[in-house]
């Protein structure tokens, strides 16, 4: 079912499905919730899922930063401000206590949250993401981005660098998948996108939320993956007190398109071990 909730005079979508244990699924960058689809189709049948459209992307208007309360002189929305959106809409569903997903900038969103809200959560997972913060080196690549968008819009810019989050094996024998997110990604505006990146340039390093947590977290990570490499998550495993590492063989960045059923499987097993 679809919903929509108002938050700072912005239209939040979201949707609601099945029943049971509560699980929120957050899409990354130049995506919507429907990236989430084959795990959708899976999990309905064993748990609640909340699939959220993020600020800006899918059925869900962009967050103004003069609109937000909290905001302060700060020029950028920020992951946090993500997060309080999402506690906005579990807020909306009276919704306790949930586990918690995230890929990607998804990822970033839900280390946030747990920051913020950790007596909200039973546990959360990080899907091809990081607690890292930029490096200097990512922050500026991330700034030419913003050049890079602003110069030539969001679907040219989509249309170059979806191709490589996928594992090379992937793309060759599926090209037509890529081209289908690629399509699904038009409505994207430019104004959306590097939002996302200002935000994800000022985010802070969260290694110390996976310290100090008592939670369940589950890694899934990708052994072709360049966006959060794999040699890079493997430092953050053994941070929690409690973790669940998957490593997915042949994959980039987009497990749940690349490795729909094993992902299937990984997520219904943390979500109900």
């Amino acid at each position: 079912m679809r919903k929509t909730i108002s938050y700072q005079a912005s239209a939040i979508s979201y949707s609601v499905y099945g029943t049971g244990t509560a699980v929120v699924l957050l899409h990354g960058f130049g995506e919507d919730g429907r990236i989430w689809d084959a795990q959708v189709s899976f999990l309905q049948q064993h748990c609640r899922l909340i699939v959220p459209d993020i600020p800006g992307s899918g059925n869900s208007a962009l967050l103004q930063v003069q609109d937000l309360s909290a905001a302060g002189h700060r020029s950028f929305v920020s992951i946090d401000d993500y997060a309080d959106v999402v506690y906005a809409i579990l807020e909306a569903e009276k919704i306790d206590h949930c586990l918690m997903l995230g890929h990607s900038m998804g990822g970033y969103i839900t280390l946030a949250f747990a920051e913020k809200y950790p007596e909200r959560l039973t546990g959360f997972g990080l899907v091809h993401s990081t607690a890292f913060a930029d490096s200097e080196e990512k922050k500026q690549m991330r700034a030419k981005a913003i050049e890079t968008i602003g110069r030539y819009g969001a679907q040219p810019f989509l249309k170059n660098t979806i191709p490589n989050l996928f594992g090379r094996s992937f793309k060759e024998k599926h090209p037509e998948r890529i081209s289908q997110l690629i399509d699904a990604a038009a409505g994207f505006t430019a104004e959306a996108l590097q939002q996302y990146y200002q935000a994800m340039i000022h985010r802070p390093d969260r290694c110390q939320v996976l310290r100090s947590n008592r939670l369940p977290v589950l890694f899934v990570m990708g052994t072709e993956d360049v966006a959060a490499p794999m040699d890079d998550v493997l430092k953050q495993v053994s941070l929690p007190g409690i973790s669940y590492i998957h490593v997915l063989p042949d994959c980039g960045h987009m497990g749940m398109w690349e490795a729909p059923d094993t992902l299937n499987q990984l997520l219904l097993a943390f979500i109900h071990p």
